[in-house]
């Protein structure tokens, strides 16, 4: 007998669920949740908003139109292209994503009216929640401003769909209309003929970027990058594409089913192309790193010389991962990358951000102190000669007067040797209140911490170049050879060190406000440094704690590797360190679920709960017996 539903909206959320997939196209297998994350396409997953059994008109519109415009999206939208002609400049990269975003909306409206009409009304939904034209919206400076990609994306979903926008959308494009139009007017025109090519777009995109003054920020053009090194390399890149995708089409169903947790589907999604890179990796290291065995090898102890060694591997986890080129990399202190006067500036500036929230600080800092002093007061030491009297063996001497009095002494117990690593996601993604309020957590734990006499360490971790550096160079220089592995340069930095005293490395934390720091993110390549950094340390115990608001991300990488490259690595590494158990490891996503990566781990939706989990986390890790120790 079928087994009834109490929830009304579960019918709702069920055929949702289809007609997304059936939007995506058969060549993509979709999995659709509904979640209090936000909404989001993390591969092939999409992300929904959840739906409550009361079913409210806005919930059910918000659902609708997002889902519309993730199958959109995953139809439309080629991932490796896009990064491909992803512009350098922070300012030009994110008017380039906003344009695609409309290209693929205006594409949609045009093939299918039903779709277009409920991406109008997400789009009059979100107008709304961003107070765009209200009262001083549409104004530069207003409350609820609408900015320059923002603007672009309106203009040319308006005129590549050729629908009218929402009423208030449209008010808040009126202040830039004018502008906008008279300096991108011919690319406008030529909207029609592109909007379907991908690569098309993308080139009148950076027509339209460089029209309003961006294009310094656009790099080298990636078609002249080609005309010079490898001219038929487009070519080959679209039919291995092609290829990849008929493989992935063809494969057996049953192959693809196995579990439908979130933590293996990635993984399982990506099976084909994890067993391509490990046959390209065997072979490379077969060919190139195993000595001639007709050679002679002159040693006394039998060993072959360091010269033919074969190398380390790039990565204790997955020694299947690689790195092209470290040339680049770099592991800096903050004082490092600018002068003492702009680090005092923008120190300045945090505290300016801190201020408002100095009430809420102190207390969580102090509530914090407090559960963490407690532990250190706790120990007694019994059967002392001297000393508090111990009420609890006053029956021994009734029963024999003649045993003496027995006393305890409270004493001090010095807090287990611990260090603390904080290491802070220091992606574009994170820019504005994120990284704000990241960096002022970072200040009152350190503070609060060291007056409990435990160590703390503040790292932080991003690339030095959009899409690439001098990895990606040498690997065009070097004739672009197939899965190079990792494509861009790190830059780990060390806000503060672990003996570093607070008060010497407060104005580091300033750094993390500067225009232009925050880029790219390797996660797992992070996780792998500061585990190495924590567990050369001398105490007894360290916990790592890590705060990111994403998947790792590097278009470069991306673009010429597996899908799930960087995100295999970045598992592998947490397994790595939970199976040596030398660090206690615990996570803090911000808007972005962590928990299907880290076995101890939080999610907040709000960048202002971040100092509140921080500390709770924290105060149940001193609470708690250490794994395998005896309290």
């Amino acid at each position: 007998m079928t087994q009834k539903t109490d929830n009304p909206a579960e019918p709702f959320r069920k055929a949702l669920a289809q007609a997304t997939k059936a939007l995506a196209g058969e060549e993509h297998d979709l999995e659709v949740k509904f979640s209090v994350d936000p909404p989001g396409l993390s591969g092939e997953t999409a992300r929904l908003p959840q739906v409550s059994h009361r079913m409210t008109r806005e919930e059910v519109l918000l659902a609708r139109g997002h889902g519309d415009a993730q199958a959109m999206r995953l139809r439309h939208h080629q991932p490796r292209t896009h990064a491909r002609y992803a512009p350098s400049g922070p300012d030009a990269r994110q008017i380039f994503d906003a344009l695609e975003s409309a290209r693929v909306e205006a594409l949609a409206a045009r093939q299918m009216p039903g779709v277009g009409d409920n991406l109008d009304t997400l789009l009059e939904l979100e107008a709304a929640k961003r107070g765009w034209g209200q009262k001083g919206g549409a104004r530069l400076g207003g409350e609820g401003e609408i900015d320059l990609s923002d603007a672009m994306r309106l203009l040319v979903r308006q005129h590549g769909s050729g629908r009218p926008l929402p009423e208030a959308a449209a008010a808040a494009l009126e202040s830039w209309r004018e502008m906008l139009e008279r300096q991108t007017g011919a690319s406008l025109e030529a909207l029609d003929t592109a909007l379907e090519d991908q690569k098309s777009f993308a080139k009148l995109a950076w027509q339209m970027i460089d029209a309003v003054g961006y294009g310094e920020q656009l790099g080298q053009d990636p078609d002249e990058i080609d005309e010079l090194e490898d001219p038929e390399q487009d070519q080959l890149e679209e039919q291995e594409e092609e290829e990849e995708d008929d493989s992935q089409s063809d494969q057996d169903p049953a192959e693809e089913s196995g579990s439908d947790s979130a933590d293996s589907s990635p993984d399982q999604d990506s099976a084909q192309d994890e067993d391509q890179y490990a046959r390209a990796a065997s072979a490379v290291e077969t060919d190139e790193d195993m000595p001639d065995t007709d050679q002679e090898v002159d040693s006394p102890d039998g060993a072959p010389p360091d010269e033919l060694m074969p190398p380390a591997p790039d990565s204790e986890a997955d020694p299947a991962y690689r790195v092209y080129s470290r040339g680049g990399d770099e592991v800096i202190e903050a004082e490092q990358i600018c002068d003492v006067e702009e680090l005092e500036r923008l120190r300045a500036f945090l505290d300016q951000q801190l201020a408002p929230l100095q009430g809420a600080a102190a207390r969580l800092a102090n509530k914090l102190q407090r559960r963490l002093m407690a532990q250190q007061n706790r120990a007694w030491e019994f059967d002392r000669e001297e000393g508090i009297l111990d009420a609890g063996r006053l029956a021994r001497i009734v029963a024999s007067p003649t045993t003496p009095l027995s006393f305890k002494i409270e004493r001090d117990t010095e807090f287990r040797d611990t260090v603390v690593t904080l290491l802070i996601d220091n992606s574009g993604s994170m820019r504005g209140r994120p990284i704000s309020i990241a960096a002022i957590c970072a200040d009152i734990l350190a503070r609060t911490l060291e007056r409990c006499s435990v160590k703390v360490e503040i790292l932080g971790f991003t690339t030095k170049q959009w899409k690439g550096g001098q990895a990606r160079k040498a690997w065009v220089e070097e004739g672009r050879p197939q899965l190079p592995g990792r494509l861009n340069d790190l830059r780990h930095i060390i806000y503060k060190g672990a003996d570093a005293p607070w008060r010497r490395a407060r104005r580091n934390l300033g750094l993390m406000m500067r225009e232009g720091l925050l880029k790219e993110n390797i996660d797992g390549e992070a996780l792998e440094w500061a585990h190495k950094r924590l567990v050369s340390r001398p105490e007894q115990r360290r916990i790592l704690m890590v705060i990111s608001d994403g998947a790792p991300v590097d278009d470069s990488t991306l673009s010429v590797n597996p899908s799930n490259y960087l995100e295999k690595h970045l598992r592998d590494v947490i397994a790595m360190i939970e199976r040596r158990r030398a660090v206690e490891l615990l996570a803090i996503g911000i808007g972005h679920d962590v928990t299907r990566y880290y076995k101890r781990a939080v999610t907040i939706t709000d960048a202002e709960q971040l100092a509140g989990a921080m500390t709770e986390q924290l105060a149940a890790l001193f609470e708690k017996k250490r794994p395998g120790k005896a309290a």
